[in-house]
């Protein structure tokens, strides 16, 4: 096996009125939040799958499945160190991340420093291994319609 190890996550949540926009574990003020089982972090989401995936220990629904009660509401960052705990428990260490936030509104740009504070703090690992783009889908389809938000993120580990 080689010492580096590549994950993917993809994640989409529906956007309604009288819900939260929790992204990269802050809240953004915008009008409308993304619904889910806990509180539908569309990003920590994404880069929960990548990095389990590049583990090999399959996805945060096998983990943390949203039949169970008691991850309803639940604050993504518990989930998010539970997978660091996981990863590093089999020896894997972050080398990066690369994540994509597609959101037609609000800007994400100015929130995206907060984002990677917060998500260096919950990993424990250094701000410039945690890249965060955000862009549109140019109003096309559901993203478009502000009717859900999207993510995608790839993960880079490696053997401690």
């Amino acid at each position: 096996m080689t010492p580096f190890r590549i994950g993917f996550g993809y994640d989409v949540h529906r956007l309604q009125e009288g819900y939260d926009l929790w992204l990269g574990g802050i809240k953004v003020p915008h009008h409308k939040g993304a619904v889910g089982h806990s509180d539908a972090d569309v990003l920590i989401h994404v880069i929960c799958d990548a990095l389990l995936g590049a583990a090999n220990m399959r996805n945060i629904g096998y983990h943390f499945s949203d039949k169970d009660p008691k991850y309803k509401g639940i604050d993504s960052k518990i989930l998010l160190k539970e997978v660091m705990k996981m990863i590093r428990e089999a020896g894997y260490e972050v080398g990066n991340l690369d994540s994509t936030v597609c959101l037609q509104v609000p800007k994400l740009n100015p929130h995206i420093p907060d984002m990677k504070i917060c998500l260096a703090e919950v990993m424990n690992v250094a701000e410039d291994a945690i890249s965060i783009k955000a862009t549109t889908s140019e109003h096309i389809g559901f993203v478009g319609r502000e009717e859900g938000i999207s993510a995608y993120c790839t993960a880079l580990i490696y053997k401690v």
